[in-house]
């Protein structure tokens, strides 16, 4: 595929996928359809993008042009062999709410650059010496924790929004629920979406949509770049979300080697180094961070093309969408009851998701240890505790991904000093992917 990976030969004649077969990344059919194609992955990735930084307070049009980015340095530096779109992740949505109450955004763009660096320092040991390690710091009881209590954290916020305009919430919520089990394929994917639009007609009709910033938008312009400040007090809120990161990543590229028959692993260190410098740019440029995007598996999965060309149309389609102030602006007038229907689910899918990690693991809560290890973080984590030491502050999530931590592995060691229980780790396994 050359050493950008932008080399595809065309698949059979390039117009149909024989039963059984499915298009490679280093493949593509006919350029129409490639682009149809991508362009489908840009309506899939759209809801749940955009919903961090309209959630978060952040130009929609500068996380726009920063996933754009992020996914052509991806595609470049796993040289074609990984078809993904990086799109914003909900678990930055936590910390960067709770760091911008003190620090502003720019305290906030200052722990995703912070996130994205160690991200990309952890995909160069993975490079180095493999995953193995990850397994064993973080294994399905940990990791389940930790995605859920991120989740479960936001609830408050879920509320908030929801209460202020319950209607359109309700109808929001419903609507995506009706969709999501309604539909198959691609509409079914798109349930988020579809709800969102739902609920922003209710909306417009209950006269809680605000156009007056559309109009003072012109129709082609830069995207609101920021720079970030950097404060040690926020480490402790973005620490957790990298460990997230790091199971997502590896969990996107073991289902694509599932989904190909391609061993993917050699570049499962390429692949989270590029997360986490398309990270590090958002954080320096003013975009949320960056993650590899299940719905994006979801149209692959429905399509059987894996094709790296159709990314390429995604991202410089998103590319071109972000210089595009009107757009922005457009995306920005979403109201609050839409976003407290839509996140009531998003949220509370966070938290299933570390739930869901545990069941496809296996993870046998009848071991004492596992119990203890789920039990303490996620209260911690949910009712959102806090520790202040001088200047620092370590919120729930900080604190609950510590606590789930320290107490497995504390307790794994006192156990095996002891032998007063069995070393509760599994047999390494695929985590589950957001």
């Amino acid at each position: 595929m050359g050493l950008l990976g932008t080399q595809w030969s065309v698949h059979g004649d390039g117009r149909t996928i024989k039963r059984g077969e499915v298009v490679r990344p280093d493949e593509r059919l006919s350029w129409p359809r490639t682009i149809g194609i991508g362009l489908q992955h840009v309506v899939a990735m759209f809801g749940a993008t955009f919903l961090v930084p309209i959630l978060t307070g952040m130009p929609p049009a500068t996380t726009l042009f920063f996933s754009g980015i992020g996914t052509l340095l991806f595609l470049v530096l796993t040289r074609g062999k990984v078809p993904s779109y990086l799109g914003s992740s909900f678990a930055f949505i936590a910390p960067i709410l709770a760091s911008q109450t003190q620090f502003g955004v720019a305290g906030a763009l200052g722990g995703v650059v912070m996130a994205g660096v160690t991200l990309a320092a952890i995909g160069l040991i993975v490079q180095a010496f493999g995953a193995g390690w990850i397994n064993r710091l973080m294994p399905p009881a940990v990791t389940g924790t930790i995605v859920a209590l991120i989740g479960l954290n936001l609830a408050p916020a879920a509320k908030k929004n929801f209460l202020l305009a319950p209607v359109t919430a309700t109808v929001t919520l419903v609507v995506i629920i009706l969709v999501s089990v309604l539909f198959r394929g691609i509409l079914g994917r798109l349930s988020i979406l579809v709800g969102v639009l739902a609920g922003y007609g209710v909306a417009v009709l209950r006269s809680e949509v605000d156009y007056s910033k559309i109009g003072k938008a012109a129709w082609l312009g830069v995207p609101d770049f920021q720079t970030p400040t950097f404060h040690v007090a926020v480490i402790g809120l973005f620490v957790p979300v990298v460990l997230v990161l790091v199971a997502e990543n590896i969990g996107h590229v073991k289902s694509v080697a599932l989904m190909t028959g391609k061993n993917l692993d050699p570049y499962a260190g390429r692949a989270l180094i590029a997360d986490g410098v398309a990270t590090t740019l958002a954080g320096f440029g003013g975009g949320s961070g960056t993650t590899t995007y299940a719905e994006n598996i979801g149209v692959m999965a429905a399509t059987k093309v894996y094709s790296t060309a159709a990314y390429w149309v995604a991202a410089c389609t998103a590319l071109l969408l972000s210089f595009s102030p009107k757009f922005g602006a457009m995306i920005a007038t979403v109201p609050v009851g839409v976003l407290g229907g839509a996140a009531t689910l998003l949220y509370g899918m966070i938290g299933v998701l570390g739930v869901r990690i545990w069941v496809q693991n296996k993870v046998s809560f009848s071991n004492n240890i596992n119990l203890t290890t789920a039990a303490v973080a996620l209260i911690i984590g949910i009712a959102d505790y806090t520790w202040t030491i001088g200047n620092l502050q370590f919120a729930g999530i900080a604190l609950g991904t510590a606590a789930a931590l320290v107490t497995y592995h504390g307790m794994s060691a006192l156990a095996r000093w002891r032998g007063t229980a069995e070393d509760p780790k599994l047999p390494d396994a695929e985590p589950a992917h957001h």
